[in-house]
């Protein structure tokens, strides 16, 4: 792989319902337009050779906190996104290997999780890329539960991550937030980014595009990354 591309690239994609608000549309539709982007960035990213994609898809708060009708229908176009994703070759073809992480065994439909289970049973033995969707994901709720799960060993770097439900990822190289606020939320990926370089854009999710990533790839290979030495 290009020494200047990172290995290891996740996704905060925030801007879906202000898009369509500037539009005059509803929320859903920004929800739609954010879905298709994020099929061509996934190919824009492994066809540069990066590694590992990890995006943030859903959050618990997104399930608890919005109204029931927008979060029905977000539960209606992710079973329909993984459906067309399920049929499609591309993963097979590109050798992926796709996981989903977070609390979404717990939170989500069953005719949604029928769908993930099946994706992730033909892709498990594959290992040239690996895309990684958190959905019903809490960074805060994810590091609870393995301390929870440590339970009176003496906690090292080695064991913590063990215990975390991104225990199978390698540290994340590059952070991309979308949509113009510079700010975390719910503790993401706390452990697996402490050293990661972060990539702010004003762009909102739904015009995100090859060339955007291009530049925010652009930003990462010309910053050195000391990693706190």
């Amino acid at each position: 792989m290009n020494s200047n591309l990172p290995n290891h690239i996740a996704i905060i994609p925030d801007g879906n319902r202000r898009w369509a608000k500037a539009k005059g549309l509803e929320p859903w539709v920004g929800h739609e337009h954010g879905a298709e982007v994020v099929k061509q960035i996934v190919k824009d990213s492994f066809g540069l050779g990066i590694r590992y994609f990890t995006f943030w898809a859903m959050s618990e708060d997104n399930i608890k906190k919005r109204n029931a009708l927008e979060v029905k229908f977000l539960f209606k176009l992710i079973g329909k996104i993984f459906e067309d994703f399920e049929k499609d070759s591309y993963t097979h073809d590109k050798q992926i290997k796709v996981d989903f992480l977070g609390s979404w065994e717990s939170m989500f439909p069953e005719d949604v999780k029928e769908i993930l289970y099946r994706i992730k049973e033909k892709t498990k033995n594959y290992n040239k890329h690996f895309l990684t969707f958190l959905l019903a994901y809490d960074g805060k709720s994810e590091m609870l539960k393995a301390i929870e799960k440590i339970s009176g060993e003496k906690p090292t770097h080695e064991l913590v991550k063990k215990y975390l439900c991104t225990k199978d990822l390698p540290a994340v190289d590059l952070v991309i937030r979308t949509g113009g606020e510079p700010h975390w939320s719910g503790g993401f990926m706390m452990w697996d980014v402490a050293d990661s370089q972060l990539y702010f854009t004003e762009t909102l999710w739904p015009d995100f595009n090859k060339k955007e990533l291009d530049i925010a790839l652009g930003s990462f290979a010309k910053t050195q990354r000391r990693l706190g030495a």
